[in-house]
Formats: C-alpha cells, structure tokens, sequence
C-alpha cells in the first residue's frame, strides 16, 4: 500500500508541477479540470447514478461547464458575491448536513444531491483556477492551509485526541485535533509571511493580503475559519461515502482512493480564500 501511494504521489507530481510553474495559468487549469471531471464522476456514482454511461456524463458535463468557465475566467477576480455565496452555502448547508448525519443524506432527492454536488465542484474548480491567475504563491498558501490543517490535526489528534468530533461520521477525529489543525495552520501563516519579507515571490500569498487587509487578530480569526471550512469539507465527504456504503470515492488514484478523497477539504476553502482577499 504504501509504495502505491508513493508511486501514484510521485505521478501526479510529475503531472502537476509543470503545469503549476507553466508561464500561462491555462496548463493548471486543464490539468485541474481533468481531474475535478473525475471527481464529478465519483460523485455521480456515490449519489445513485445507475449505470456508468450516466456516470461518465455527469463528469463530461462538469467538465463543459468548466471548460466554459475558462472563457469568463479574467472577469471572475472582482466576483466576491459569487465566492460569499459559495461560502455561505458551505457554512449553512454543510452544517445541516453533518447534524443530520448519515442516515439523513440519503433522504434528499437524488437529483438535488447531484445538482448540488455539480455547483460545489465547479466552484471549487473555478476558484482553484482563479486563485492560479493570482500568483502561483498566492494558489500554493491556499493549498497548504488545508495541507497543514490535515497533518497537524492528525498527529495532535493522535497524541491528545480524547473528545469526539464526529463519531457517526468519522470516528478517528476529535477536538483536540482541530485545535491543533488551527494552531498549524497559525504556523504557517507566520512562518510563509516570514519568508516573504526575506525574499521576492510572483505574488502575495493568502496570509500576507489577509494580515495587511484585517490585521493580526483578523488573521487569527481567518485561521480558525479556514481550518473549521477544512474539517467541514472532509466530514461531508465522509458522510457521503458513509450513506453510500463506500470506503473511497473511488480507486482512480491507487493507494489514495479517489480524486474526491484527496480534494475533500479543498472544496470550501477555495472560495472561501477568494472571498476573503475580495475583503
């Protein structure tokens, strides 16, 4: 298992960083859409989509309108109505979810489920694509919110984890490692803005704009943010797979499951970010 994760880690590297570092944003944001159709398919399957033709045209279909997306994308950076929505939607909708547990996903319509699973990975994508226009920097500090998040919550969680999180829906998180998710994402964002004053990047991250525009305490405030976004995008896909009766999205990406196993946490905290510089 674990030289699975290392081979198919080092493959999607291999893909990723030239199309990351690529002059143009246009390389990321085909590669990204590549794999959020693939997410879309996952979803598709997970949500009771019958039959692989329909499957395979919910991903095609996600990615048209991603595709289509990509034409709007120089307008979408003043867009800060359509990311507050978005987050919005996550706060609110993602909260009711998780109360109601995994006996309550399968009780929406399947069609809204599929609906809504389309409108959150498009967002997410858009947002991704979006933020890569920004800066490279700016796109890799988002990233790493998550990324510090989940490793920090998990070792925190390991070494002092006593009180539940979600045990219906994911029984190995707890408080305690949220409260170290915030504190590694705190890190972060102290040492990233520490870089940035010792060297010259193609543009300011995440934790910079934020610090300049809110303030340190706005910045504290914006880590807990983050990192609650992160725990509430990795619980509901959880849940998901809980009401499907699946142990991973899929097996596209052997030894990490699927794409939606890997972009969970990403899926709130991208326009969440681009609704907090719009600030």
């Amino acid at each position: 298992m674990l030289r699975q994760r290392v081979i198919t880690a080092l493959v999607l590297m291999a893909l990723l960083l030239p199309a990351l570092f690529a002059t143009s944003p246009l390389p990321f944001a085909l590669f990204t859409l590549l794999l959020i159709s693939a997410a879309g398919w996952e979803w598709a399957r997970l949500n009771g989509v019958g039959g692989t033709v329909p499957a395979l045209a919910t991903g095609v279909l996600l990615a048209a309108l991603c595709g289509i997306s990509l034409f709007n994308l120089p307008q979408m950076g003043g867009a800060g109505g359509l990311w507050w929505a978005g987050t919005a939607a996550w706060v609110v909708g993602g909260g009711l979810a998780l109360r109601r547990g995994p006996a309550g996903w399968p009780q929406i319509p399947p069609l809204l489920r599929w609906a809504l699973g389309l409108v959150m990975l498009w967002l997410a994508w858009l947002a991704m694509a979006q933020a890569r226009t920004v800066g490279v920097n700016f796109l890799l500090s988002v990233l790493c919110v998550v990324w510090a998040a989940d490793i920090s919550a998990y070792f925190c969680g390991r070494a002092f984890g006593k009180r539940k999180l979600a045990i219906t829906i994911s029984p190995g998180k707890s408080w305690e490692g949220v409260v170290g998710g915030v504190a590694g994402v705190l890190l972060l964002s102290l040492g990233w803005i520490w870089l940035e004053s010792m060297a010259s990047f193609d543009s300011a991250s995440l934790f910079k704009l934020l610090q300049q525009r809110l303030g340190w305490g706005g910045l504290l405030l914006v880590a807990l943010l983050l990192t609650a976004l992160s725990v509430v995008g990795d619980l509901f896909e959880s849940l998901v797979k809980r009401a499907a009766g699946a142990k991973d999205s899929s097996q596209l990406l052997p030894g990490h499951g699927g794409v939606l196993d890997r972009v969970d946490a990403l899926l709130p905290v991208l326009p969440a970010a681009l609704a907090l510089i719009s600030l």
